[in-house]
């Protein structure tokens, strides 16, 4: 499991804010927003991003039946704030088997939705057909949100992407087939404003996607 910060865009190695740099930089992508170590999942891991970042951190709420909160990761460090927080859940596949959503919110041009996506851009605008209809629409804060496919990534997973609360928000859904979760109109909470009921969240074994997208 990593112990240090990473590059949200590639998960290379970055270098420390320094004399020649007051920002963390990785060797292909310059300046970054440090993606932070993953660890696993629990409440206090949850609470603690919840805690440190400036975007919203999304959750199914109420979870589907069977589906677990399977870890957290994001991308900042204690000076910036989290710029891009990255959940993880997993549960009984719409059609058999075990499936992973990872939900994540960022500022423009962070990368790391792209990363778990696996596309070669730092955001998903190049990759969305805005002027055809949605595929999927989430209520994200109470908030209607249309997501449009992603086209270019791997197919091993489906890759949804919009904007809520004038962020990015990107959903990766493994295996391609659990899609299907993202056309029944998931409600996403921004775990901000959870509260207590944050306390509520089940936990299972950390999502090895975090690790390797």
């Amino acid at each position: 499991m990593r112990g240090e910060p990473s590059c949200p865009k590639c998960g290379g190695r970055v270098r420390a804010p320094g004399l020649f740099a007051d920002a963390w930089q990785c060797d292909e992508h310059g300046a970054v927003y440090p993606l932070q170590p993953v660890i696993p999942p629990s409440v206090e891991a949850l609470t603690v991003v919840v805690r440190r970042t400036q975007v919203p951190v999304w959750m199914p709420w109420p979870l589907p039946v069977g589906w677990l909160f399977t870890g957290v990761t994001y991308a900042g460090d204690d000076r910036s704030g989290g710029r891009a927080t990255a959940v993880a859940c997993s549960g009984p596949g719409p059609l058999g088997g075990v499936g992973e959503l990872i939900l994540v919110a960022e500022e423009l041009g962070v990368g790391l939705g792209a990363h778990f996506a696996g596309i070669d851009a730092p955001d998903p605008g190049p990759y969305l057909n805005v002027e055809k209809p949605p595929q999927a629409k989430v209520l994200a804060a109470g908030r209607p949100t249309p997501l449009w496919h992603v086209s270019g990534a791997p197919g091993d997973r489906a890759v949804f992407a919009g904007e809520a609360l004038g962020l990015w928000l990107w959903a990766v859904v493994w295996p391609e087939q659990s899609s299907m979760l993202m056309y029944d109109e998931l409600v996403l909470t921004d775990l901000r404003d959870a509260g207590a009921e944050i306390d509520l969240v089940p936990c299972g074994a950390l999502s090895p996607r975090l690790l390797r997208p």
